[in-house]
């Protein structure tokens, strides 16, 4: 997997903290804007692959503004608690003020915490959710092996994850929205000149289909699956501990 950055200026871990902390604010409206409210159908089926397994505490990486988790606590997945880990302040803020007004901050908790040196004991976690958030991690392996090694054993990693469709004419229309639609919009709204140029960029990089799920088999996940979305547009990832 080559690095892709934001900036191409210091490490990737550094450039993606202050990228989110910089559009934290247009965030939201972004996401739902450029997949039209489709983020939200993809993150209620990944809900209802992680309810199977009935988990009670929950561990969501890379939660952002905490889309992930409140819409968890949406769709009743019923579990006790939901921690929800970023390495961007400015996103952990935003989704702290949706959680306090949706009256949901005695489930959902929010912390940074770095994805490759997970701040939790060995074994805490019945599961772990990731949207759209291991393409960003500067090390991939070495955070699908940190989010495993807080599992408990039987527990699940479930991942919601761009992919790279290879059906016409929907790889066509993918890729030309990408690459000129959304960095132009993005530019325009959040007044970062790189950050919705870093995200097609970001995607291409990303080992995406049975290369991904070779990456989880490699670090010791077991009973890996994948679920394609829209045509290939986005791929739920599933492997056990």
């Amino acid at each position: 997997m080559s690095t892709v950055k934001p900036y191409n200026q210091t490490g990737k871990k550094e450039e993606v903290e202050q990228m989110f902390d910089q559009i934290a604010h247009s965030y939201d409206f972004l996401n739902h804007f450029f997949s039209l409210g489709i983020d939200i159908i993809w993150r209620k089926r990944a809900i209802k692959e992680l309810k199977k397994y009935a988990p009670k505490k929950v561990l969501d990486v890379a939660t952002g503004t905490a889309d992930f988790a409140i819409q968890s606590v949406k769709s009743n997945l019923q579990a006790d608690e939901i921690i929800g880990v970023d390495i961007s302040e400015g996103m952990l803020e935003v989704g702290r003020k949706k959680i306090k007004e949706k009256g949901i901050d005695h489930i959902i908790q929010l912390r940074r915490g770095d994805s490759e040196q997970l701040p939790f004991e060995e074994k805490t976690f019945d599961a772990y959710t990731v949207a759209f958030g291991v393409r960003n991690f500067e090390n991939l392996e070495l955070g699908m092996s940190d989010m495993l090694r807080v599992l408990k054993t039987g527990g699940v990693g479930v991942v919601l994850e761009f992919s790279k469709p290879t059906v016409f004419p929907i790889k066509q229309l993918f890729r030309f929205y990408f690459r000129f639609i959304m960095p132009t919009v993005g530019k325009w709204i959040s007044k970062d000149s790189r950050a919705y140029t870093y995200l097609p960029e970001s995607v291409d990089a990303f080992p995406s289909g049975n290369a991904f799920l070779e990456v989880m088999k490699k670090v010791g996940y077991s009973n890996t699956r994948m679920i394609r979305l829209a045509g290939g547009i986005a791929t739920i990832y599933i492997g056990e501990k």
